[in-house]
């Protein structure tokens, strides 16, 4: 492919692999970050500054370009429409990483902002891929510090999870992006198991050897320090709900990692594995 794949959010967690990825396909990538000053991507990257939420600046990232990954970022959805049309008029094949909370049966106001996403992806190419994810893995990383302190305070120890290694996510990707077979399609992409959050901070204690463990947080006071971080009251009822719910039905277990890359998906303790300085590192 002598056409460059756009990648955008490639200075995130998911961007960045997606990045190596392609380079180790032989295929040239242009990244769109905001600041090319502290993107620190490999050196054979292109990096032009932009944001995504600018359309211009996305059509002029795209254009010459053979395909595009695209994250949306936050849960605003204000301008998606006229970003992703100037993406498609160059980027034809757009792989975008969505979310499992979207569903094809439900009401298009109930799958959030990235239904909205996928939506707007849908209207403009029939080379689509979705990566419906569940959650990453590298979202557990806020307890580093709780961690080194030997006690994870949260809500909700008992909500179950199918937490995603974020090398997965990008490889997919990168199929989706370079293989034929993967447009039209939304993959569940998911890890191999659904634990518990306590099962998450056990396993992160076993492989740090770091003594840890879980103390049950009220949801009321999670709640207002959630508000509190969150400035938004709305948000900090609507996680908490989430959480309760996942205690009750743990999140599904699917096989979109394995359908997109013919490969099995990385588990939670071998995530951890990759992470181990994460951990070990914070103060």
């Amino acid at each position: 492919m002598n056409q460059p794949i756009l990648v955008t959010g490639a200075t995130g967690s998911t961007g960045r692999h997606v990045v190596a990825g392609l380079i180790a396909e032989g295929v040239p990538v242009r990244a769109l970050v905001r600041d090319p000053g502290t993107a620190r991507l490999p050196e054979e990257v292109e990096v032009v500054r932009g944001d995504i939420t600018d359309p211009e600046a996305v059509a002029s990232a795209a254009e010459g370009t053979a395909g595009a990954y695209l994250l949306w970022p936050g849960f605003d959805g204000d301008g998606v429409e006229e970003t992703v049309a100037a993406l498609a008029r160059h980027a034809r094949r757009i792989v975008h990483l969505s979310a499992s909370h979207v569903r094809d049966d439900r009401p298009a106001e109930e799958n959030g902002v990235w239904g909205r996403v996928e939506a707007a992806v849908r209207a403009v190419t029939d080379e689509w891929t979705f990566l419906r994810v569940t959650g990453l893995a590298t979202n557990t990383l806020m307890w580093a510090d709780q961690v080194s302190g030997g006690v994870v305070r949260a809500p909700y120890g008992g909500a179950s999870r199918s937490l995603v290694h974020e090398k997965d996510v990008a490889a997919a990707a990168v199929r989706a992006l370079l293989d034929d077979g993967h447009t039209g399609r939304s993959y569940d992409i998911t890890g191999p198991e659904s634990l518990t959050q306590s099962d998450q901070v056990r396993i992160i204690g076993e492989e740090t050897g770091v003594p840890v463990r879980w103390e049950e947080q009220p949801p009321e006071e999670a709640r207002e320090e959630v508000a509190r971080a969150m400035g938004d009251p709305g948000y900090a009822d609507a996680a908490l709900a989430h959480w309760a719910g996942l205690a009750v039905v743990p999140e599904p277990v699917g096989d979109g990692v394995r359908e997109a890359t013919g490969l099995p998906p990385r588990t939670y303790r071998e995530w951890v594995r990759d992470h181990l300085a994460d951990f070990t590192s914070a103060p």
